[in-house]
C-alpha cells in the first residue's frame, strides 16, 4: 500500500511541483506537489465505492420496481413503467448537473444517492421482463395453489430464478456508474476537493496536459480499464449463468 498522503501539498519547493517520475514519487507530482500515484490510489476507493454503493441502492429500488410491475400487471404495471419511461425519457447529464448543484455537497454520499436514483430504470424493466415470464411457471402456480403469499412467490421463488440477468446487469451497472461520477467530478458537479477521484483529477489535468501529461493519462487509463474489466467480468457472468445463450 502506498503510504503517501494523497492531499499532503508542498508548494513551498519547486522541485516537489509538477515532478516527474521519480523512486518517492512513481507518477510525480501535480501542481501543488501532491504525489500523483497517491492521488490515484485514493481516487480509485472513492469511484469504487460510488460505482458499488449507487449500484446497490438503485438495484434496490429497480428491483422493487420491477418485481410489483410485473408480478401484479395491469394498472399497476402501466402507472409504475410509464414512472419509469419518464426517468428514462429525461436527459440524464443534464438533470445531474442541475441537481448535483443544487442538492449534493461534495461528499460521495451525496453522489451516490444522486446517481442512485436515476441509476435505477434499466434494472426495473429487466426484473419487469423476468417476473413477467416466471409468473406463469408451473412452480409459481404450484405454490400460490398451496397458499403461498404474494411476497412470498415474488422474493422467495421468483427473485431468485431472476438473479442471473440482475447480476450480469449489476456489475454493468458499476462500471457505468463510475463513468457518472468521473463525468460528474469532471464538470465540478461531484467529488469535491480535497477529496481525490478520478474525474477531479482528469478535470485538474487537462490545464496541465501540456507540461505534464501523466496527470490526464493515469485517472483516464484507470477509468478505462476498470470499467472494461467489470463489462468483460459481466459477459462472463452472463455466458455462465445463461449457457443457452452460448448455444444459440
Amino acid at each position: 500500500m502506498w503510504q503517501t498522503d494523497p492531499n499532503a501539498q508542498n508548494i513551498l519547493s519547486v522541485s516537489e511541483t509538477l515532478a516527474t517520475p521519480s523512486l518517492a514519487h512513481p507518477l510525480g507530482t501535480d501542481d501543488v506537489g501532491r504525489d500523483t500515484l497517491a492521488r490515484a490510489m485514493a481516487g480509485g476507493r472513492v469511484s469504487l465505492s460510488v460505482g458499488l454503493s449507487s449500484m446497490l441502492l438503485a438495484l434496490l429500488f429497480g428491483i422493487s420496481i420491477g418485481a410489483f410491475a410485473g408480478f401484479y400487471g395491469g394498472v399497476v404495471d402501466n402507472v409504475l413503467m410509464r414512472f419509469t419511461d419518464v426517468i428514462l425519457a429525461v436527459p440524464l447529464y443534464l438533470l445531474l448537473f442541475v441537481l448535483s448543484a443544487s442538492f449534493t455537497d461534495g461528499t460521495p454520499k451525496s453522489v451516490v444517492i444522486l446517481i442512485a436514483i436515476f441509476g435505477w430504470t434499466y434494472a426495473a424493466r429487466l426484473v419487469r421482463g423476468e417476473f413477467l415470464a416466471l409468473k406463469e411457471r408451473e412452480y409459481v402456480l404450484a405454490s400460490r395453489t398451496i397458499g403461498a403469499r404474494n411476497s412470498r412467490l415474488m422474493f422467495r421463488h421468483m427473485l431468485p430464478n431472476a438473479a442471473g440477468p440482475i447480476i450480469v446487469n449489476a456489475t454493468l451497472l458499476i462500471g457505468t456508474n463510475i463513468i457518472l461520477e468521473s463525468v460528474l467530478s469532471f464538470f465540478g458537479f461531484g467529488i469535491k476537493p480535497p477529496d481525490a477521484s478520478w474525474g477531479s483529477m482528469i478535470e485538474v489535468g487537462q490545464g496541465l496536459f501540456d507540461v505534464d501529461p501523466l496527470l490526464v493519462l493515469v485517472p483516464g487509463l484507470l477509468v478505462v480499464f476498470t470499467v472494461l474489466s467489470l463489462n468483460l467480468v459481466g459477459d462472463g457472468l452472463r455466458d455462465a449463468l445463461d449457457p443457452y445463450m452460448t448455444e444459440r
